[in-house]
């Protein structure tokens, strides 16, 4: 006799198995994510298309040149703050992994060109990481190193977007549904769910260092109080970076900020999926949806500024950077020097070596 398939007694956790199984060996995760990828680009190139075809050229450009020389400015001195701020994520990840040899000043200089660069040109994993991988293997990094310190400065980037993004839900819901469409209600239970997450985590890691990892590769996390400092890292980028988009938005009608820097992040975190160089069409589409009160061609010239502000000008001061460096370490080969400042490889940290390192970084 056979016997009845009975779903209920295989258990949530079995399904869920299960369905990741199918996906993993049919589909495949990477598959997965590029098509997550191209459905957020296409949706993102059609709302472009839908709201801007009747704009007039003309008008935006004379929108962006009756934005005030000073308020450009203030945008500058923000993004310079923020990027600022980005460059204690590599520096923060280095002291979490041990690696107490490279000064700031390296720690700097990989932030600062790995971030312009790589999202400027999309895959950031990869083109962000060749970077990294070439200013701090003469200080005797290894490819290994290079991996924990994406982790690290990647679980900065979304631990600083979940406070922000879940505060500002929790105290602002309806900024959020300008862009997601949910009631009010709903995106205020999102925004405390995600601030009940982090309490959680933080409590979790009271409880004792934790690591993790696979075989021999390992990263010990930062304790629950470096673990703020992850969140206030994290927290001082966005905010400086979205303060430094809304002092070039139209004056009228005048908007709290608060609300702009919930769209903001959530506009950021729709190109961070899409994956596309600078988040270029995602991005902008996000904000032209939730920010409807200006004029269509106000509002692209405000992310036109914004655009030459927080990616071209820095991209093109990475790259003179970076081809500087390249011509000096050139000439010191030539001239048969080593560069200076480069201290001995080292061997990877172990994990037992890391935890210290994790519970106190100054150590």
């Amino acid at each position: 006799m056979r016997t009845p398939c009975l779903l209920p007694d295989l258990g949530m956790r079995t399904i869920f198995i299960a369905v990741a199984s199918v996906i993993r060996d049919r589909v495949g995760w990477n598959a997965l994510g590029f098509l997550a990828s191209v459905t957020v680009l296409c949706l993102a190139g059609f709302t472009l298309y839908r709201m801007l075809r009747d704009v007039q050229p003309d008008r935006v450009l004379s929108a962006v040149a009756a934005i005030p020389a000073s308020h450009i400015a203030l945008s500058i001195a923000f993004v310079a703050g923020a990027y600022f701020t980005i460059t204690f994520y590599d520096f923060f990840s280095l002291r979490t992994i041990g690696a107490r040899q490279v000064p700031y000043r390296i720690a700097a200089l990989a932030a600062f060109t790995s971030f312009s660069i790589g999202h400027n040109l999309g895959a950031t994993v990869f083109t962000g990481g060749a970077i990294r991988f070439r200013i701090y293997s003469a200080w005797g990094l290894s490819l290994i190193d290079i991996a924990k310190i994406a982790f690290i400065t990647g679980l900065t980037f979304w631990l600083g977007n979940a406070f922000v993004l879940g505060l500002g839900m929790a105290i602002a819901p309806e900024a959020a549904s300008a862009l997601d469409q949910f009631p009010p209600w709903v995106n205020r239970a999102i925004g405390l769910a995600g601030l009940g997450v982090i309490c959680g985590y933080l409590l979790w890691l009271s409880t004792g260092l934790k690591t993790v990892g696979v075989k021999h590769v390992c990263v010990t996390l930062p304790n629950a109080p470096l673990t703020f400092v992850q969140i206030l890292i994290g927290v001082a980028d966005l905010g400086l970076s979205a303060i430094g988009m809304y002092v070039l938005l139209p004056a009228n009608p005048p908007l709290e900020i608060l609300p702009v820097i919930v769209i903001f992040v959530l506009a950021t975190l729709l190109g961070f999926l899409s994956h596309t160089p600078g988040a270029l069409g995602v991005f902008d589409a996000a904000i032209l949806i939730a920010l409807v009160q200006y004029p269509k061609e106000d509002l692209l010239a405000t992310l036109l500024v914004w655009r030459a502000i927080y990616y071209i000008l820095p991209f093109s001061l990475a790259l003179v950077v970076m081809a500087t460096r390249e011509l000096w370490l050139a000439h010191r080969r030539r001239a048969g020097l080593q560069p200076p400042c480069e201290p001995p490889l080292r061997v990877p940290a172990a994990c037992a070596q890391q935890r210290q390192s994790a519970q106190d970084p100054t150590a």
